[in-house]
């Protein structure tokens, strides 16, 4: 027998993503896999490839390709741009560095709008920028809509009037890996031309599926893009999708997986999801208050229905705490990264998720504060279930 020692009960995978796949979509990816030609998988393509428009709130076409966020981020910038092209991009926290990295190493030439991280992208230094541009260098900007780093929110609305307001043509490309399906999100509506996902979060799935939604502006300054590109190429893409098929093997049993988490999202609503999100994220936030620890994120129109960051006090490090808390009560909450590293510790209240579930985690938290020594007020549980409790 191996000697090894078990724990007991279901892990806390409490982190902004991946997050806890639920056993509807765990069974389905678990069916045997079928002829990515035949006419079974054409019907699974066509279902996932359309289903996918109502997520986005788009009436264009969506890309899937199989790969992290970090391959959507490539394909959106290597289809609708050229090398030697400049892009404003917002430092609202590490993954917006990490974009602005993967921007440089493909040859474009990106602007960033500092910040502190503590908020979003600011949408009256964008307007200034595009202002200056009076020869439309800036080909496109690109914005994280929900910073998982931080637990920042961007408006993108106000993004797009700032575009609006000085009459600058670059497309709108946003990041919503750790948004979409759980923060109202409509890209036709805010006229946003290349959105950007991944399937590890709000869509409940593992890692492995990433999105390209694309407008018929991206699509158009597309035709003339110079940079080099096979794997990611949307036009590639394009024939195949048509019938349900892709041009090369699909992760055929993820989109299982896909398939299923749409169901399971119409069911529900997606007003009742967001709902869902918004209200556990109020309820986080309560609880946040009554430890007297301070919310990471500084602007409260701007608090994020995905996560929450949490500042740790004077001298106390998020790491050490939370090592206290996967050891004593097996449950993992989000670090902090690069910048806020050892400062930060991240709740991650996205996917499928329950009162209870959000209950037994904020627990998990008072009580590893207590056993770590950190310095807070007893009573945020009890704060988040007096809200949760309301009718």
């Amino acid at each position: 027998m191996k000697n090894s020692t078990r724990t007991p009960g279901r892990h806390f995978l409490q982190i902004p993503g991946p997050t806890n796949v639920p056993d509807r979509i765990l069974r389905a990816i678990d069916r045997p896999t079928i002829d990515h030609r035949g006419p079974e998988f054409g019907a699974l393509g066509r279902k996932v490839l359309e289903g996918m428009k109502h997520i986005f709130n788009c009436s264009g076409p969506v890309y899937i390709f199989p790969a992290s966020g970090t391959g959507a981020w490539e394909a959106a910038l290597v289809n609708a741009l050229s090398p030697g092209d400049r892009v404003l991009m917002f430092e609202t926290g590490h993954f917006a560095s990490l974009w602005r990295e993967l921007a440089v190493k493909m040859g474009l030439e990106p602007e960033f709008i500092t910040s502190n991280w503590r908020s979003g992208a600011n949408a009256e230094q964008l307007e200034a920028r595009l202002a200056e541009d009076k020869s439309h260098e800036i080909k496109a900007v690109c914005v994280v809509h929900n910073e998982t780093s931080t637990g920042c929110v961007s408006n993108i609305t106000n993004v797009r009037r700032a575009l609006d307001k000085t009459g600058h043509p670059a497309l709108l490309m946003v990041d919503t890996i750790s948004s979409l399906a759980s923060i109202e999100y409509l890209q036709d509506e805010w006229r946003v031309d290349v959105t950007i996902a991944g399937s590890q979060k709000g869509l409940m799935l593992p890692p492995g599926l990433s999105f390209n939604a694309v407008s018929e502006k991206a699509i158009k300054t597309a035709e003339t893009s110079s940079s080099r590109k096979s794997y990611w190429s949307w036009s590639e893409m394009t024939a195949p999708n048509n019938n349900g098929f892709f041009p090369y093997t699909p992760a055929t049993n993820l989109l299982y997986g896909l398939s299923e988490a749409l169901d399971m999202l119409m069911e529900e609503g997606l007003d009742k999801v967001f709902a869902r999100h918004k209200r556990h994220s109020e309820a986080t936030r309560r609880a946040v208050n009554a430890w007297g620890l301070e919310i990471f994120c500084q602007n409260q129109d701007e608090y994020s229905d995905s996560l929450t960051a949490i500042l740790m006090p004077e001298g106390h490090n998020a790491d050490d705490y939370r090592k206290v808390v996967l050891d004593r009560f097996d449950m993992s909450l989000g670090s902090g990264l690069s910048k806020v590293a050892g400062k930060v510790f991240r709740i991650g209240h996205l996917g499928d998720f329950n009162d209870l579930t959000l209950l037994g985690t904020l627990a998990g938290v008072e009580m590893g504060l207590g056993l770590a020594k950190v310095p807070h007020k007893p009573g945020g549980v009890k704060s988040a279930m007096d809200f949760l409790a309301k009718p």
